[in-house]
Parts: C-alpha cells; structure tokens; sequence
C-alpha cells in the first residue's frame, strides 16, 4: 500500500514540476490564469493510475459532516481543445482556477455550452469508483450533436474523468460523507461574430466534493407546479445537458423558494396538463405498485439516473411504463419521487397546485426507499453489480 501511494504521490508531484513541455499549440482566447499559455502534458508512468484506501491524513482538511452542495476549489481540473471540428487534441491536468475567454466566445455570446455530471466516491473496501460514466460520455455526444459541436470519444471522456478524479483524490468526501461531484464541460471557446458553431471548442472537467443536493437532506421534498413559465418546448434542447436550459427556470425556482418550497415540477409547454420534469431531476410516481415516469419525447433529459432507477424497477419484478402523466393523475398517486446524479433517489412529501396541496407516503418502507437501498447498495459493491455499471480506477 505505500508504494502504490509513493506512485501517486509521485504523479503529483509531476502535475506540479511537469513532465514535459506541452506540444499543444496556446490559444489568447482561453488559457489558465494559474499556469503559462503553455501548459505541461502529463504522461503518467505505469504506476501513475494506482489508488489506494485514504487514511484520515491523506484527506483535505475539511468539515465532511456537514458538506451541502456547494462549489469548493479543489486541486486541478482538466483541460482539451478541438480545432475546426476535428478530433480533441490529448488532454491535460492544469492547477484548479479561474480561466479565460474571449468576448465573442461562442459560449458567452451564444449559449453554446453543455454540461455533465457523475460522481466518484470511497467504497469502505478502499475501492475508489464511478457509476456509468460511459453514459455521461453517450449523452454529451448526443447533446454535441444538437449544439453543433465536436465531443470527445467515450475512451477519451472516461479517461478524463478517471485522471481528474484521481488527481483530486484527497477531495473525495470519506465512505458514507458525500462524493466527489465531477463536472465535464464541453464550450465554444472560439471566436465567433455572426451566428454559427464556435471554431474552437474547449472540454473541461473540474471537480468539487458534495453532500446532499436539497437542504433537505434526506427529508421528503415539497414541489411547487408552475404554470407559467416553462422548461423546454417542443423542437428545442431540452433533451440535452445545454446549458441554456438551466438559467430559465432560476425566476421560477427562486420564487418557489422564497415561499418555503424544494423546487419546481413543469408542465409540458403546449397543454399544460402534462408533468414532464422538475428544475434539476427527473419525476416518477407509483400508484398500486405500477411506477410511471414521463416518457423522453425531446423535451426533458433521459437522466442515468433514472435509467438506471427504471432498469432496478424492472429487475425487482415492477411494471415501469414511460408515457404521458396528467397533472390530475399526480394528484392521485401513492408515491412520488425524483431521480438525478445530484438529487440521488429523493422521496416527495408533497406537491402544490393551484393552491391545493397533496401529500404523499414518505416513511421507511417506501418504493422509492426500496429503489434507493439496492441503486446505493450497487454503488457501494453491497449487492453484486450485475450489470458492469461499477467502474473502479485503478
């Protein structure tokens, strides 16, 4: 065990000297403020990707009881561009920081950005992992697709996830603490005037560690429905992680807040009768042990974690249907829940609309705590992972 972190120590150490001066030609319109416009490649020896368990010395010196979701500044983040649509130059680890963009960037003057999200975490075995993170890497090159944009390959996208993850390793919360939130980002970094796709474009991965997403921590959530402002509309990106679909609901989301709920639930945008998504996570509801989800018809995100939630649903022997929910049939279910790599599995104690609130089971013993038992139980390797959805780094 102290070879193995010697080894990673080692890599370290190399992030911070440089193995070897960068071959990537240095772009004036996003470069780190942190290091020089020519950054160090790292080229990691046969030991580089060990890890082992962390001993409480080998921890960040942080509050871990009491994590919530917010950004802290960890060690490094990773960084690869693509040049003309072509394929993503090899990656590298730069000091965590802020970074440059140029004004006519097509990210800040047009929207042209997507996001990821996937978590790393301790194991009590010492095993430090990732849950589907090719399924992240699938859906960034759909949502690339949609935004005109290159994406890295799955191998390419995987392999950065793993280095980042690794080279924040003493950021990743203790067994049973939270995790490490990493957040792969895919930009029009280059310059661009009149309307069109970026020249450059940037994927970045940083990392942060987290606690629970709602302040309720593991209480049961109360949704406000909105009627009049909407999520996404037919033909437009709410099928995909774009990261212009997220500032439209903040005024909806605040104002929900501000009257002491959890967050928002939306209805379609053309009936207004429909449920299709809540801010951040997906919906599911269960009326005699049938469980119902919105079905992804382009306006709402097909989450892994949902995915996944429906795949564990049909293995338990439930009868999942993916179809449209009237607003009325909401009302009436036993159960409701969300679903989200943030969010996890949370239970819904009530919903509110039109001024009229219904309030749902929420107690141990519940499907959605069943649901979260054996989806947790896999990441922690207390069930077996049939399914090859556990990758460990090492």
């Amino acid at each position: 065990m102290t070879s193995r972190m010697v080894c990673f120590r080692n890599l370290v150490q190399s992030l911070r000297t440089g193995s070897r001066v960068s071959k990537l030609k240095s772009s004036n319109c996003y470069t780190s403020r942190t290091a020089p416009s020519v950054q160090p490649v790292v080229e990691p020896s046969p030991c580089s990707y060990k890890v082992c368990a962390a001993s409480d010395d080998d921890y960040a010196n942080m509050d871990w009881d009491n994590l919530g979701f917010n950004p802290r500044p960890t060690d490094y983040m990773y960084i690869t561009k693509c040049f003309g649509g072509g394929s993503f130059e090899e990656g590298y680890l730069s000091r965590y920081g802020n970074i440059q963009l140029s004004p006519s960037s097509g990210v800040l003057n047009y929207g042209q950005g997507l996001y990821e999200g996937t978590k790393a975490y301790w194991r009590e075995d010492g095993r430090l992992c990732l849950f589907r993170p090719d399924q992240n890497a699938i859906r960034m090159q759909v949502g690339a697709e949609r935004m005109c944009m290159p994406s890295p390959s799955i191998h390419q996208f995987i392999e950065a996830v793993k280095l980042t993850a690794l080279a924040n390793k003493r950021w990743v919360p203790p067994p049973g603490k939270g995790s490490l939130y990493i957040r792969p980002l895919l930009m029009g970094s280059g310059h661009v005037l009149g309307l069109g796709p970026a020249p450059e474009c940037t994927f970045l991965i940083y990392a942060t560690p987290v606690g629970n997403y709602f302040k309720e921590g593991l209480a049961p959530l109360n949704l406000f429905i909105e009627e009049e402002y909407h999520r996404a509309t037919r033909g437009g990106t709410g099928g995909v992680k774009a990261i212009t679909n997220y500032s439209p609901v903040l005024k909806a989301l605040g104002r929900a807040k501000r009257r002491g709920f959890s967050d928002v639930l939306y209805l379609d945008s053309v009936n207004k009768r429909n449920i299709e998504e809540v801010s951040s996570c997906n919906i599911f509801i269960a009326k005699d042990n049938v469980i119902s989800t919105p079905a992804t018809n382009g306006t709402l995100l097909e989450g892994v974690t949902r995915k996944s939630i429906i795949d564990i649903a049909l293995d338990h022997g439930y009868q999942v249907k993916e179809r449209c929910i009237p607003v009325e049939e909401l009302m009436e279910a036993d159960e409701v829940f969300c679903t989200g790599t943030a969010a996890g599995v949370a239970g819904v104690g009530s919903i509110t609309y039109q001024g009229k609130r219904v309030e749902y089971k929420s107690s141990d013993g519940c499907l959605s705590q069943e649901l979260l038992s054996i989806y947790v139980g896999i990441q922690k390797g207390h069930i077996v992972d049939k399914k090859g959805w556990i990758l460990e780094i090492d």
